[in-house]
């Protein structure tokens, strides 16, 4: 008989959570370049430099400065290893820019398939340059998100372009293609479909290239940005806890998902609901910490740096951090 999936871990606490505000709204990712700067970009198209305290340091505050502006709505970010940034504009596509030099965007993809990239979410890039990234959707843009999750109809894609090529589509057809991370061996690549609550693994490689299937089902949550570990896995922002109603809703006929998607669209957005979470996924797709906190919103990005867990999100204004430690067992 085969062996059993191993119980997930009981949710556990988030070390305490310190703030940094930056003068605007929605941090929507975060990632750290190789000097342990943590990046962000936030509404007004700015994006981020922020050193934070050195460990001890706790009565100092973090250093925040502007490197660039996008011109648009940067969403995902990729720190590259010669310096430079890769951004997922919302409104310009996919971009790249230096962040220490000179400000020029350069522009490496503004459309799909003849198609314009109207929510270019989040990118990551392969040793050999090639960049994987997410469109979210081609129904909806970033100011109608909550639509598209409504309405659940596949319009997210995967795609990728290699230095000097086009933009190519690999998968099509996803519930809400958000976050966007390679294996540790870049055998394969992950994206999480924030309306499936689920992983999706494309084989890059090996005997399975070009196959699709699913690294991890049912999360606790609805995944957003993604990020790999210095463990080998995957941090994953959960965006908010599951909604039984939605799910319910889902399973409804496509005309009552557009109607009550056009009723939510007259109405002020809902507020965030449950507070900071996060989980980690091991490289076989299993769910091996989950941790919760409170004073954080609407979790839409994660990143581990020395001992660090940074955390962005779509609706506050401030990125939070706080030191790892080791994990916990307390439920909150």
């Amino acid at each position: 008989m085969p062996n059993p999936t191993p119980a997930r871990p009981a949710p556990a606490p988030l070390p305490p959570l310190r703030r940094v505000g930056l003068g605007g709204t929605g941090p929507e990712d975060v990632v750290f370049d190789s000097s342990g700067h943590l990046l962000t970009g936030i509404a007004d198209g700015r994006v981020l430099r922020i050193g934070l305290p050195e460990p001890g340091r706790r009565d100092r505050p973090a250093d925040v400065v502007e490197v660039a502006r996008t011109g648009g709505r940067p969403l995902g970010l990729e720190a590259l290893p010669d310096g430079r940034l890769l951004v997922c504009d919302a409104e310009r596509g996919l971009l790249r820019l230096d962040p220490g030099g000179k400000a020029d965007v350069e522009v490496l993809a503004d459309a799909v398939a003849g198609r314009p990239l109207r929510f270019c979410s989040n990118a990551v890039a392969a040793l050999d340059g090639t960049v994987y990234f997410t469109v979210s959707s081609r129904r909806h843009g970033l100011d109608d998100w909550l639509s598209d999750i409504i309405e659940h109809r596949p319009t997210g894609l995967l795609a990728r372009i290699a230095p000097g090529g086009e933009p190519e589509v690999l998968l099509d057809g996803l519930q809400f293609a958000n976050g966007v991370a390679l294996g540790p061996d870049e055998s394969y690549v992950v994206v999480a479909e924030t309306g499936a609550r689920r992983l999706t693994r494309l084989w890059l490689t090996g005997a399975d290239k070009g196959r699709h299937d699913i690294l991890a089902d049912d999360l606790p949550g609805f995944p957003d940005n993604m990020t790999r570990t210095p463990r080998g896995g995957f941090w994953v922002a959960l965006a908010g806890p599951r909604q039984p109603p939605l799910e319910w809703l889902h399973r409804a006929a496509p005309r009552v998902r557009r109607a009550v998607a056009a009723a939510a669209r007259r109405l002020p957005p809902p507020p965030a609901l449950g507070g900071a979470r996060v989980v980690e996924v091991d490289p076989y797709g299993r769910v091996v910490r989950e941790l919760r906190g409170r004073g954080y919103r609407m979790v839409t990005g994660v990143a581990e740096h020395g001992g660090r867990l940074a955390l962005g999100s779509l609706q506050e204004g401030a990125v939070a951090w706080c030191d790892l430690g080791e994990p916990a067992t307390t439920a909150v």
